[in-house]
């Protein structure tokens, strides 16, 4: 078993070094891919563009108006304002806190929430009980400042009910320990953690293959250069047919 369990980690090592160096690859492709295709393919669709809008005007037909309008928003589509400035609006213009930055100005703090006599009290006497420096040992005293985090977190909120459920939570003390398991047990438990990270792995190794870029890698593994300039001809030779093409419209 335990020879098996080597193994299975082993092959999970080398499977995941070729997924991450298959990513990589298709990161790297990726970047020289709109490195060097970008703009082509952003000339292709001015052109796409501007021939519509020459037809449009030609004809004046409102289908060939929306085609010129839909070609047109395929060039360079801009975001709406709320997107934009998402909070630095209001109704009446710019937030005030939005124009404060803007000007140098000191921005108003944040309201304060002003805790109610029930939640101090809680409070008060959850830390008492759970004060780390009552802690007779490191572990527990690991435990109570985790707790108390989430106490003065809480409190701050002024979250009664988050108060009282952490109060109940203490109250129950801490979650037995569970029994260790025998060798054998933990062995295939951490073959099926190896089998289950494998099959998470072999979903993003399908995911990378079956992308746009991943499938144009696996045309032409060995040459990926060689890939993008033979694309480039391609589109070069696209783009030299719509620029005739709208001469032909203009003229």
């Amino acid at each position: 078993m335990d020879r098996a369990v080597r193994a299975a980690e082993q092959a999970l090592i080398e499977f995941e070094i070729a997924v991450e160096t298959f990513r990589v690859e298709v990161e790297n492709f990726s970047r020289l891919h709109h490195q060097k295709l970008g703009p082509m393919y952003s000339r292709l669709d001015e052109l796409d563009a501007l021939i519509a809008e020459a037809r449009a005007a030609r004809s004046g037909d409102p289908e060939d108006l929306r085609r010129a309008h839909e070609a047109r928003a395929l060039v360079m589509p801009m975001p709406g304002v709320d997107e934009l400035f998402n909070d630095w609006l209001d109704s009446d213009g710019m937030s005030d806190d939005a124009s404060a930055m803007l000007t140098e100005r000191s921005v108003r703090p944040p309201e304060r929430v002003r805790p109610s006599e029930e939640v101090r009290k809680l409070y008060r006497e959850l830390v008492r009980k759970a004060h780390p420096d009552l802690a007779p040992d490191e572990s527990e005293r690991e435990r109570r400042d985790a707790f108390i985090v989430r106490v003065n977190a809480a409190y701050g909120r002024g979250d009664e009910q988050a108060l009282r459920e952490l109060a109940e939570e203490w109250a129950a003390g801490p979650a037995p320990e569970a029994a260790r398991p025998s060798e054998s047990e933990e062995l295939y438990a951490r073959l099926e953690w190896l089998a289950a990270r494998k099959e998470l792995l072999a979903a993003v190794a399908r995911e990378l293959e079956d992308s746009a870029i991943g499938s144009m890698l696996r045309m032409a593994p060995e040459d990926p250069d060689r890939l993008l300039e033979e694309i480039a001809e391609q589109l070069l030779e696209r783009v030299s047919e719509r620029e005739s093409e709208l001469a032909e419209l203009a003229g």
